[in-house]
């Protein structure tokens, strides 16, 4: 599987990937993903950038094929390879409901992650402490109340698609404090922004 890889082929482009990992979804090759899972070890960082990108795709497209690796992806939450660790936030985000479990057993790395990641594994990391909220009550009391503190702090410019991420574990308990948390960061954020807010604040009266 290694040799279909972009890096393998020569390409500067993520396109061989994306269709390895289409293939690989459609022949549900548990064999082939196996090998790209090892492949994240491989010394060659462009040959485990390859793989964590294949890995991702898969789980966008059918994420069951890809959970039994859910520990796979929170050991790289941490690497010093930064495509690596946010690649594997990206693979949580598109499991976390399926491995809610195994996730919230290891939340301080998740945690860790969050604090320390790039914008893209705290985009990420939103959906996955979300998904998170959804799957169990007792987890909801503890990650709901770090989400609204998210929402409360991060950039302005973060706050209309943080809160579209959070909208999935949104109920008719908890909506009040998130539109309370929404309606105080009003103030900071642009025309566009707030249009946004609005939609999302409109959809939960509904």
């Amino acid at each position: 599987m290694l040799t279909k890889l972009g890096s393998s082929l020569g390409r500067n482009d993520e396109e061989p990937n994306i269709e390895l990992a289409v293939e690989l979804c459609e022949t549900n090759n548990i064999k082939g993903i196996e090998e790209i899972v090892q492949g994240l070890k491989c010394k060659d960082k462009a040959i485990a950038n390859d793989c964590i990108k294949v890995l991702y795709e898969i789980g966008s497209r059918k994420p069951e094929l890809i959970a039994d690796y859910t520990n796979e992806f929170i050991s790289l939450l941490l690497s010093k390879n930064n495509r690596l660790a946010w690649g594997s936030m990206t693979a949580l985000a598109t499991i976390a409901d399926l491995s809610a479990d195994e996730i919230y057993s290891k939340l301080d790395i998740v945690k860790k992650a969050y604090e320390a990641g790039s914008v893209i594994t705290v985009d990420n990391s939103i959906t996955v402490f979300a998904k998170l909220c959804k799957a169990n009550e007792l987890y909801q009391e503890e990650v709901f109340p770090f989400l609204m503190q998210h929402l409360a702090t991060c950039r302005s410019k973060e706050v209309p698609q943080h809160a579209e991420r959070m909208m999935i574990c949104i109920t008719a308990d908890n909506s009040k404090d998130f539109v309370e948390v929404l309606e105080k960061r009003r103030v900071d954020l642009t025309d566009s922004q707030n249009k946004r807010i609005n939609k999302i604040i409109k959809s939960l009266s509904k």
